[in-house]
């Protein structure tokens, strides 16, 4: 904003400044010259950047805006990158060339996503076709084939043997054509929707001068493309008015997904359509806008006024920590002096004067007025174009927001095309050009906007815009110079959809390839699969193999050319090298060609055919579709589907992907009493872990939470009928809760309750939306689910959020309005941990509200107050977190004005700043945020994904280790682990307490670990451990937290803690950043040699998604970030089994037999032709008629192995989910080794040795006559008898390598065995055929070829049958033994099933799921007693043995341990009946012994122990040597 210098009266600030961080920045060394003061730039300033200087007046202090910047110069490059864009100014003489165009460059905002035009598609495709190393040898053969030779008078004649060379061509041509037709309609599909995007509508402002771009100067080039296209393009149109194709709504949904977006519910919207929701600002926005005509359309709603966008949570590194002091004498240097916390400071305030922020309209200015909207295509957008985008349009380029229809500058965008989040985010005008409405006022504006260089950052943008503000009253003078700054909140980003605003209006700074989500829009990491790259090493075999049959044939016929006296000399006419040498080198280039087909230039296009069918049947399967979000299994590489048959360890995150991150609010503690009853799925798995009947307590609990519910509901609407509680949705049952809120306990208790839910409805962003009816619903849209959830339980309890007016909150409490004003939001992100709302209350006080995770908030509570409150409330959230709810804490402060009004100053400089904007902001916001008042904290359940712990058991069944790395706390953790089958009873729990910055301490503590597994962490076990994949016993477990971590992934200790965890059945890391979930994947996927998958649904498991071997992505409620950098999309984790142990494990059997009987079959046929040239002195003859070769790869064995691939199956899916440990031999990597590969190549020569003498042997004698008199012992004729026993053989070995005989198989292998016989009768009955003219009869009328024929084919698949016989006799696999229990009919129970579902597992114990466990099984170990394994849940917090970074207060330095009598502690209302608590209060009892014994490590007794922000630091440290809590 524009900030005039500051009055000395000020000093009440402007209400509702809303103000993000941008939680992605990464700093670099370079980060200050990148983000230089764009105001100081402008006026080519050079300032310092100390303090002093500051407040001196020696910095840079431009309309009261104070600029720090730093001394350091920019580079060339940095002063290139940066641009500013002209309005209406006429562009200075150094940004014009010296033709008076515009110097600066801009990208045109026509989008190209597909790699080909018309023109360049056949020359660049085959570039990219022949980077394939096997296309490259197949055009060298052909290029041999086609070298010529002179010879006497003008005569050609082949030197290397090739009769045909344009014949010898079709294969690679084939291939080539075939690979260039799938990549020209994937292409197709791309500019389609190019195009479509490219000619989307928006109305841009015409017929006024752009100074920022001149005439586009259409070059000839530019001309032939588009005149190319639209030849084309209207080609397509023709050919297809004129073919039948199905109609749009006949598509089944596997079709309709491919080629069109999945609208969701809000999607679904047009421009021109009303919305239900009402908004009492409509009439008043429209008569604002000077009566702008346009089309109906949803106004912005009352609760949706002036509301920011939420911070995004990132994984980006941040200065510092959540507390950003160190002691408790800091205080804030302001440029108007010590910025304290008085107690007793003078509130005695008067109202000031409203800050003046100017106007972009020049008034003063004359314009013709011709300027109009007009509607226009998004290819046509530059830089510098005004643009109008109304409701429900999509944004076409970067734009800053200059004016809305909203009266408040707000408008309302959903990013679900740019970061797949649906929730809707506020963007703000600038307030100098919200006055600008109409085409004439853009006309009237002169401004320039100084904006950073393009950037991939979402969620960072640094600009300025500055003008001349002129005075009506005195035109003649000069005007003032003022400047406002931009920030992401006023950018419009392109990809966004605007929504429930009728219009906004911006004008353009980056445009086509430019913008934020074109920079973002880089693909995943390429991956190849384990066999493709082991499959390189085979071709380089058989190349190997090739060399040595050239080099010998090549050899041999130079030494039998130099030998003389043989036969050569009498039947040749000499040689065509001339000379021995010569001969042997042109006979090794001719071996080439004939022995071409050793290397498979048909198995690349095979296995592209193959993944694809297999993406296709991934894609189709209607047991792994999401209805509720209409969302199929969506494979996104298609070349890895192998990989996933391969999978050892998977790495999950566990809200969103576990659990549904669906929050439901259930249970709190204010003024140390607990509210709430539930029984979530955690506890039920705790009281498992007691030996509890869980089945009996269930029921127990379910009932009385009903019970409950009915009382509470009755009781609220007594005190209150709250038209907007609706009982479907009230998930906080706590009729105690009501009866405080009645006074009923005491004004004390009552107050504090009206403070907990008063809390709760103003301390938030979220937006309101109003549907009408009777009763009305009011709904929330909020950034996380939690916020959300919070909002709507106040709402239950008669404390309702009803909109925003245009400076504050308008809340319903208990059926009176009240009008909150919202004077600051400070908003949460990852490095705070908190959010706040400073809010002036109806009485004048001024009242800040903070809510976040628990150690920070304690950290700022007031220091020696409150200690029996905090003690209580930290057991009650630590008691939560063991029932798997997730914490927070809420406080307030109760603000003097004065200190209000010193602090407000420092904010607005820090808002108004551009370098370092988000650090500033967080300094002032931490000085504020402290002297809290601990109110209470809340615990909201996130409840399991349906399938969870079904999944994992059929998973850990397969051998599959799966590693929970998670952010959440370590005790919400230990128990969701064991809710979902993660954990048991049987195991101990490893929990690693390490002290930070101790590596000694953690390698210590890994070697007594290490050696209850009798190991120590050597060279020597590793190696062991990478060929061991046996599943660990169910005895250990390991627990571990973000700071420990750190030390263990060190490079001495990473080796021993990799081993200590293989030992172990599960690992569970909590607290950790994205970025050491991708070491954790990293570590394990380099360390063991292991197949990796990781699975999540937010961006902050991107990183891991990104470093396994196969990342899957779940299209949850954080956005579909992680589903775009994903090789899988899926709906629910539930799928994973289907994924991995169905057609993960088909597709990597199918691959393995088939590459393997590629090779073979490839070995038969070259090696026949090798063994026919010991008889002709190695002079590459030919033994097969020329097209034989040609079609043996291309028809006569493509067939049976290509659908081998697609279709053959072992076992059906219901079996493989029945029997998962059928998966293991893929984790072994059973199925395709170097041993089968060579097997298979062995058994390849034996039968092409059998092919060939067989034969050969008829034939010896010579004495071979037909019935007519002539013989058939020409090699053409010979060829035959070889060829078809051969191509006979082949596909006969690959149906006996193929597990299901069904009727298309065997239609397959018949056609292709038939083939031959027909090829051979059209093919032979033209004279055209030359020498091998009549072929057909005459060898197919001899008795002796089907003879031979039978005897061959009988004779080489004998040994491959005996074997198999042999070994499913003797030595069945798993899958034998399954085959026959299954012909047994031992499965036909799955029959029942539609889609199998383990039976006798133990369902989810949700609290809102009255379904019934399974009981437990009997024979299981009694568990152990507490002091013999004892359970340590860690916390996040510091110990006397344990250290935590995330906090930063100092600690009391006690020992205090004695917990446990403050659950006793006497409560108000004690002989009110609190099921839920007393029920948890006994189960925590049972165990709280072992805890104490673990030396406090629990979240209450750290809690306990946490001092205020005022703490004595430097006690703490000369106790501990630093802080506990930093």
């Amino acid at each position: 904003m524009a900030i005039q210098p500051y009055q000395k009266d000020s000093n009440v600030s402007n209400p509702i400044k809303r103000i993000r961080w941008a939680t992605q920045r990464v700093t670099g060394a370079n980060e200050q010259k990148k983000r230089h003061s764009i105001i100081g730039r402008l006026h080519h300033r050079k300032v310092g950047s100390s303090e002093k200087k500051r407040e001196s007046g020696e910095g840079s202090h431009l309309d009261g805006i104070h600029e720090e910047t730093d001394t350091s110069t920019e580079s060339g490059d940095q002063e290139d990158s940066r641009r500013r864009i002209f309005f209406n100014i006429p562009l200075p003489e150094d940004a014009k060339d010296e033709d008076g165009r515009p110097l600066a460059k801009y990208a045109r905002n026509k989008i190209r996503t597909a790699k080909y035009t018309p023109l360049s598609f056949i020359p660049k495709n085959l570039w990219f076709q022949f980077h394939n190393i096997a296309n490259i040898y197949f055009l060298f053969v052909i290029v041999l084939a086609c070298t010529m030779l002179m010879h006497h008078a003008e005569q050609f004649f082949s030197i290397f043997g090739a009769s045909n060379p344009g014949l010898g061509s079709v294969p690679l041509i084939v291939i080539l054509f075939v690979t260039a037709v799938k990549d020209a309609i994937e292409d197709w599909r791309r500019t389609v929707l190019d195009n479509e995007l490219n000619n989307s509508p928006v109305h841009r402002l015409v017929e006024w001068n752009n100074v920022n771009s001149s005439a586009d100067n259409v070059s000839l080039w530019r001309r032939i493309k588009k005149g190319t296209t639209r030849g084309i393009m209207q080609m397509f149109r023709f050919f297809k008015s004129k073919s039948r194709r199905k109609s749009h709504d006949e598509k089944i949904y596997a079709e309709r997904a491919l080629d069109e977006p999945r609208p969701s519910g809000e999607t679904m919207r047009t421009r021109h359509s009303v919305s239900s929701r009402t908004s009492f600002h409509s009439v008043q926005s429209r008569a604002e806008v000077d009566e702008i005509q346009m089309t109906p359309v949803p106004s912005p709603q009352p609760g949706q006024r002036g509301v920011t966008e939420s911070s995004r949570l990132t994984s980006g590194e941040r200065p510092g920590t959540s507390f950003s002091y160190e002691d408790d004498n800091l205080v804030l240097e302001t440029a108007y002096g010590k910025l304290a916390s008085p107690n007793g400071s003078n509130d005695e305030s008067c109202p000031a004067p409203a800050k003046f922020y100017g106007n972009l309209i020049d008034p003063l200015k004359s314009v013709p007025g011709k300027a109009k909207f007009k509607k226009d295509h998004w290819k046509s957008v530059q830089v510098g174009d005004f643009l109008r985008i109304y409701n429900e349009d999509q944004i076409p380029a970067d734009l800053v927001v200059l004016s809305t229809s909203d009266p408040d500058g707000a408008c309302y965008v959903e990013t679900k095309g740019l970061d797949g989040e649906t929730n809707l985010k506020v963007r703000q005008a600038l307030h100098s050009g919200r006055k600008i409405k109409h085409a004439k006022d853009c006309e009237q504006t002169e401004f320039v906007i100084e904006s950073d260089a393009p950037q991939a950052n979402l969620y960072q943008y640094s600009g300025a815009a500055r003008w001349t503000q002129r005075d009506t009253k005195n035109p003649a003078e000069a005007g003032t110079q003022m400047a406002e700054p931009i920030s992401i909140n006023n950018l419009l980003l392109r990809g966004c959809t605007l929504r429930n605003t009728e219009w906004v209006l911006g004008v353009v700074v980056f445009t086509g390839r430019e913008t934020k989500i074109m920079l973002n829009s880089g693909m995943t990491p390429s991956k190849r699969s384990r066999i493709a790259r082991e499959l390189n090493w085979d071709v380089i075999y058989n190349f190997v193999i090739l060399f040595f049959m050239c080099l010998l044939s090549g050899i041999i016929n130079g030494v039998i050319w130099s030998q003389g006296n043989n036969s050569l000399d009498y039947f040749e006419f000499g040689s065509i090298g001339g000379k021995p040498s010569l001969d042997g080198f042109i006979t090794f280039w001719a071996s080439v060609i004939l022995f071409q087909n050793l290397v498979p230039i048909s198995l690349y296009i095979s296995l592209e055919i193959i993944r694809t069918a297999q993406a296709f049947f991934i894609y189709s399967d209607t047991f792994m579709y999401y209805e509720k979000l209409d969302y199929p299994c969506t494979p996104k590489s298609w070349n890895i589907s192998d990989d996933v048959g391969q999978i050892e360890y998977i790495f999950s995150d566990k809200t969103g992907t576990l659990t549904q991150n669906v929050m439901e609010f259930k249970k709190c503690s204010i003024n140390g009493l607990p509210y709430g009853e539930a029984y979530t799925e955690a506890q039920a798995g705790m009281q498992r872990r007691q030996g509890v009947d869980i089945e009996t307590e269930g029921a127990k609990a379910h009932k009385q939470i009903a019970q409950d519910r009915i009382k509470m509901l009755e009781d609220l609407r007594k005190m209150h009928n709250n038209p907007y509680l609706h009982d479907d949705e009230l998930t906080f049952v706590a009729p105690d809760f009501v009866t405080d809120l009645e006074g009923r306990s005491g004004p004390e208790q009552k107050l504090a309750a009206e403070k907990f839910m008063l809390a709760l409805a103003l301390c938030h962003t979220v937006i309101t939306e109003r549907t009408p009816g009777d009763p009305p619903r009011i709904e929330y849209k909020a950034q996380s689910p939690d916020e959300a959830a919070l909002v709507a339980t106040a709402r239950d309890c008669g404390f309702t959020v009803t909109g925003r007016s245009t400076d504050g909150i308008i809340l319903n409490i208990l059926g009176e309005e009240r009008e909150y004003t919202v004077l600051n939001t400070l908003e949460f992100n990852s490095s705070r941990k908190r959010m706040s709302a400073i809010i002036r209350m109806p009485d004048g006080r001024i009242v800040l509200f903070c809510k976040g995770a628990d150690s920070v908030i304690y950290s700022r509570l007031k220091r020696g107050e409150q200690q029996q409150l905090r003690k209580v409330t930290a057991e009650h959230l630590e008691m939560f977190a063991r029932e798997g709810l997730r914490t927070l804490c809420i406080a307030q402060k109760e603000i003097g004005e004065t200190e209000y009004r010193i602090w407000n100053k420092e904010h607005d400089l820090a808002a108004a700043a551009i370098i370092d904007r988000e650090d500033k902001l967080e300094v002032v916001s931490d000085a504020i945020e402290r002297d809290l008042d601990l109110i209470g904290g809340t615990a909201i359940e996130d409840r399991l994904q349906d399938g969870v712990p079904d999944t994992i058991a059929l998973l850990a069944d397969a051998g599959i280790k799966l590693w929970v790395l998670t952010g959440d706390k370590v005790e919400t953790a230990i128990n969701i682990g064991f809710s979902c089958n993660l954990l048991s009873n049987e195991m101990d729990l490893i929990v690693f307490k390490v002290q930070e910055g101790s590596p000694g301490s953690a390698e210590a503590e890994l070697d007594r670990h290490l050696a209850s597994f009798n190991i120590t962490g050597s060279d020597e076990e590793l190696k062991a451990a990478r060929k061991n994949h046996e599943p660990p016993g169910p005895t250990h477990a390991i627990v571990i937290d973000g700071d420990a971590l750190k030390l263990l992934l060190e490079e001495g200790l990473r080796q021993k803690f990799l081993l200590l965890c293989k030992m172990c059945k599960s690992v569970l890391c909590c607290r950790v950043s994205p970025a050491q979930k991708a070491a954790v994947v990293q570590m394990v996927k380099n360390g063991l040699d292991v197949m990796t998958l990781s699975i999540g649904d937010g961006a902050n498991d991107v990183a891991m998604i990104q470093e396994a071997d196969v990342g899957v992505g779940i299209a949850g409620e954080e956005g579909r970030q992680a589903v775009m950098s994903s090789d899988y999309a899926i709906g629910q984790f539930r799928f994973l089994q289907r994924l991995i142990l169905v057609h993960g494990r088909w597709s990597y059997r199918r691959l393995a037999e088939t590459i393997a009987n590629f090779f073979y079959k490839n070995i038969v046929w070259t090696f026949a032709l090798f063994w026919y040239q010991i008889y002709n002195n190695f002079d590459c003859s030919y033994l097969f008629d020329y097209t034989y070769i040609l079609l043996v790869n291309l028809a006569f064995t493509s067939l049976a192995v290509i659908f081998m691939g697609i279709l053959d199956q072992d076992v059906n899916d219901k079996v493989s989910l029945a029997v998962p440990q059928l998966y293991r031999r893929g984790i072994e990597r059973k199925e395709w080794s170097q041993k089968k590969f060579w097997l298979y190549m062995l058994d390849g020569i034996y039968q092409s040795l059998i092919c060939f003498f067989m034969p050969f042997l008829l034939f010896r004698p010579a004495t071979f006559n037909t019935s007519n008199g002539l013989d058939l012992n020409d090699n053409k004729r010979i060829g035959v008898y070889t060829a078809t026993a051969t191509i006979v053989v082949v596909n006969l070995y690959i149906l006996l390598n193929t597990y299901r005989w069904d009727w298309l198989m065997l239609l397959l292998v018949s056609i292709s065995i038939l083939l031959i016989w027909f090829w051979t009768g059209v093919y032979t009955a033209f004279s055209s055929s030359d020498q091998f003219y009549k072929a057909a009869p005459e060898v197919y009328g001899e008795l002796s070829f089907w003879v031979l024929t039978l005897l061959t084919v009988s004779i080489c698949l004998m040994p491959r049958f005996t074997i198999k016989s042999f070994q499913k006799m003797y030595f069945p696999l798993d899958v034998d033994v399954i085959r026959e229990q299954v012909r047994q009919g031992r499965f036909k129970y799955l029959d029942k099933y539609e889609a199998y579902v383990p039976p006798g597992k133990v369902p989810s114990a949700a609290s809102s799921d009255v379904s019934q466990p399974a009981k437990a099984v009997p024979g299981t170990r009694t568990p152990l007693e507490d002091d013999e394994r004892p359970i340590y849940p860690p916390s996040v917090a510091a110990t006397g043995t344990t250290h935590n970074a995330r906090s930063q207060n100092g600690s009391d330095g006690t020992d205090y341990t004695g917990h446990k009598p403050s659950f006793e502690q006497p409560r108000v209302s004690f002989d009110r009946p609190r099921p839920s608590f007393d029920r948890m209060r006994n189960s925590m009892d049972q165990i709280r012994p072992s805890y104490e014994a673990s030396n406090d490590f629990t979240s209450a007794a750290l809690l306990t122990r946490v001092e205020s922000s005022h703490s004595d630091v430097h006690t703490s440290k000369a106790r501990h040597g630093q802080s506990s809590l930093r």
